[in-house]
């Protein structure tokens, strides 16, 4: 590919150094090689759900069935049921999973939302020598998802976290699938955003991505953004803790899902600049005299108002807060 001045454009040289050993495919980790590397290592499935009981049970039922039936590699489901109005707990417990409800995890904090919160709940709740995130919305899940991420973790000591890549097509109303178009925050605010100032993270196909992995001892020492900024923050978070040579991705094919309005990309936009603005703030990169507004505004195309806050709250490394027995929802 070239660009407008005629030049072939140069990947930066620390992103391609890292990238290609950093780098591989699911097809890449058989399920044979995974399972001789795990010896006593027990693996946790961890997946939010809200309002997903249309694709919750067969995500659960595949995991089930492919890496715990037909190969024991993940010794625990755990769906984290965040305050759904349908049916999402009674189908994943159907299909297998171990369910619980978010506010049912750690129940003597205050309660927060979000989908950051879910993931730390579900943490706390999980038992897992190695935790794997995984999406509760995808329409075309295969357990590669899941085994695809274990491979790095499981063969290399080295490596900590591991996060998933893929192609993300965006099917608009009419049925017409658009390749590489669905990651819209993905390139409009958190790849400039990562670029600009934490070049080092740049080779991440999908920093926003729901799918990806590390060991419990590394999760439990970073913090977890509540809303939607928590992929970014985590990114960010690790490459201070653990460096960019024990972060690793996986080439996991095609990921199909289902896609938010406008309006809720921005309000999640907002939240990831946020979370950014945060850790710039920590690591003493910017000096500002007041914080940034967290209030958005936006208009609807006939040009009615809505305010929302997109203010991120923030939960403390898992370390640092003292377990208290879980709940489980027999929904």
């Amino acid at each position: 590919m070239e660009d407008l001045s005629g030049r072939s454009p140069r990947v930066p040289a620390p992103v391609s150094e890292w990238s290609r050993p950093y780098t591989s495919s699911a097809a890449d980790w058989p399920l044979d090689l995974l399972l001789r590397a795990k010896g006593a290592t027990t693996v946790s499935v961890v997946m939010p759900a809200r309002d997903e009981e249309r694709t919750v049970g067969a995500i659960v039922s595949a995991v089930r069935r492919d890496l715990v039936e037909a190969v024991p590699l993940v010794d625990e489901i755990l769906v984290v049921d965040s305050r759904s109005t349908d049916g999402t707990a009674a189908r994943a417990a159907a299909s297998g999973a171990r369910v619980v409800r978010q506010d049912d995890v750690l129940p003597g904090l205050p309660p927060l939302s979000g989908k950051g919160e879910a993931l730390w709940k579900g943490l706390a709740a999980s038992t897992g020598d190695i935790v794997v995130f995984a999406d509760s919305d995808l329409r075309n899940f295969g357990s590669h998802f899941i085994s695809g991420l274990l491979g790095p973790l499981l063969t290399r000591p080295e490596i900590a976290f591991v996060k998933g890549a893929y192609e993300r097509p965006l099917t608009g109303p009419d049925g017409v699938v658009q390749r590489g178009a669905g990651g819209r925050v993905t390139e409009l605010v958190a790849r400039p955003m990562l670029n600009l100032y934490w070049p080092e993270l740049a080779g991440f196909v999908q920093p926003l991505g729901g799918e990806y992995a590390a060991r419990r001892e590394v999760l439990e020492q970073v913090p977890f953004v509540t809303e939607y900024g928590v992929e970014f923050g985590l990114l960010v978070d690790l490459l201070e803790h653990v460096g960019l040579d024990a972060m690793a991705q996986v080439d996991l094919g095609r990921r199909e899902h289902g896609h938010q309005s406008t309006a809720a990309l921005g309000r999640m936009a907002g939240q990831i600049m946020l979370t950014a603005w945060s850790r710039l703030e920590r690591q003493g990169r910017i000096v500002a005299s007041e914080a940034p507004a967290t209030s958005l505004l936006q208009f609807d195309p006939d040009g009615n108002a809505t305010l929302s806050d997109v203010s991120v709250a923030e939960r403390p490394p898992l370390a640092t807060v003292i377990a208290t027995p879980v709940k489980e929802d027999v929904a």
